[in-house]
């Protein structure tokens, strides 16, 4: 093993742990605004559904 070995594959492995912690964090913020807009359709249709049967 030369010294290179001992920079370049700890590097890789620091950048991809960077990378899939930039792209899981994105990942999972869109999944909490979609599951938030979800739940607000979802209080919408049962407003709704409410509403027509007082009537």
């Amino acid at each position: 093993m030369t010294l290179g070995h001992f920079i370049y594959i700890p590097g890789i492995l620091l950048l991809g742990t960077v990378i899939g912690f930039v792209l899981g964090g994105r990942r999972a913020e869109l999944a909490a605004d979609d599951q938030a807009e979800k739940d607000q359709r979802k209080a919408a249709r049962d407003a709704r559904r409410r509403a027509r049967e007082d009537s």
